[in-house]
């Protein structure tokens, strides 16, 4: 029997190859809880590295299969996640446990009502956590559907097949990368951290202020 940890990149890809991506992006990308569990930069960034063949191993993924499916899941679980915070509504992300869903939930509110639909939907994509929530925040502020389906499409494309790429133009630059895949995965981490990071400092300091 074939054993694979949902939150381990290198487990997914070894696993299922591109149809674990599909997959795991997906839930990433809206439903709730469950998202917040899984790799996304961690797993998108490795599979374009696995899809970079040299002179000694051809490439272990096929690059259009890993794009293709990296959109599909991240547009596919962009909607679903619209879906349930419209029809679920404010009641539902209310019911959701944990101080970090909450505080997501709270970052995707203010994030759609300082940039609009457009520019929150995309900037959203690329800060994990939020992008989770970002879409059933969206549905259950009543967001309409069609600049929602637009924007969230564009970020969901240009989030998954930025990051794809960029493991695909390292793995294809550099030989024998793929043997430094833990390393990248966590310099993948501490980099899609960094949009938290402002946020983070002026928590802190108001928390400073108000103890004065």
């Amino acid at each position: 029997m074939l054993a694979v940890n949902p939150m381990d990149s290198a487990s997914v890809l070894a696993a299922f190859g591109a149809l674990g991506v599909l997959v795991v992006v997906f839930a990433e990308s809206g439903l709730l809880v469950v998202g917040f569990f899984l790799p996304g930069d961690t797993l998108l960034f490795p599979a374009g590295v696995l899809c970079a063949g040299s002179a000694q191993q051809p490439p272990r993924l096929a690059l259009w299969q890993v794009l293709l499916c990296a959109a599909v899941g991240a547009v596919a679980g962009g909607q679903v996640g619209y879906l349930i915070g419209r029809h679920g509504g404010r009641a539902l992300l209310a019911r959701t446990s944990g101080d970090r869903v909450r505080h997501a939930v709270t970052r995707a509110e203010r994030l759609l009502a300082r940039y609009g639909y457009g520019k929150a939907l995309v900037i959203g994509r690329f800060v994990p956590l939020l992008r989770t929530v970002l879409h059933p925040v969206a549905g259950a502020l009543g967001v309409p559907a069609r600049p929602f389906t637009l924007w969230q499409t564009v970020g969901g494309v240009l989030w998954s097949q930025t990051l794809v790429l960029a493991g695909y133009t390292l793995g294809a630059s550099v030989p024998h990368i793929d043997d430094y895949l833990l390393p990248l995965v966590a310099v993948v981490v501490v980099v899609s951290l960094l949009p938290l990071l402002p946020e983070a400092l002026r928590a802190r300091r108001k928390r400073r202020d108000s103890s004065d």
